[in-house]
């Protein structure tokens, strides 16, 4: 089973993606959401967190049981979180998804799947992440796609890096 793992700051597309690739009829989860993320209370003076003293993280046995489970050819993840790192090595190929200051503001604005980065605090917060954590998101990644492009095309260059990860 090929594992690949979508991540990027908020805004990005990430889940916009995960759920073209579900639709699509792709294993494709979204690790943003309760059921495999969780709020944790962190020291309120770090500045690498979403919110000053807290930080969004992966449920790591959720996670894990995740990708463990054999049941799919080719198993597409999202998500950005500090525990990541952890899971690294179970993944075939890790994918950035990157885009300007402005297409985050305008998605986190406009997003209605969740609320966060629609306050003004939150979002300053995002667009500072992005100086920060992006850099090191992109040390990882083996590929990077700027989603100022259109989704069907984003969703073609993922299929790409998924059919040659496939084939080799």
């Amino acid at each position: 089973m090929i594992r690949i793992l979508i991540t990027g700051m908020s805004g990005t597309g990430k889940s916009t993606l995960v759920e073209e690739l579900a639709a699509r009829g792709y294993k494709a989860v979204d690790l943003d959401c309760d059921k495999y993320s969780q709020w944790i209370n962190v020291d309120p003076n770090s500045v690498l967190t979403p919110e000053r003293g807290r930080d969004w993280v992966w449920r790591e046995d959720r996670v894990q049981e995740l990708l463990s489970t054999e049941d799919t050819d080719i198993l597409f993840v999202s998500g950005c979180a500090e525990n990541m790192k952890l899971f690294h090595g179970q993944f075939d190929q890790v994918i950035l998804l990157s885009t300007s200051p402005e297409i985050i503001t305008r998605r986190l604005a406009s997003r209605t799947n969740n609320s966060f980065g629609k306050s003004s605090v939150q979002l300053a917060q995002v667009l500072g992440l992005q100086k920060t954590i992006e850099p090191l998101l992109r040390k990882v990644a083996g590929y990077e796609i700027d989603t100022r492009a259109d989704l069907g095309q984003v969703v073609a260059e993922v299929l790409s890096i998924a059919v040659k990860d496939a084939t080799s």
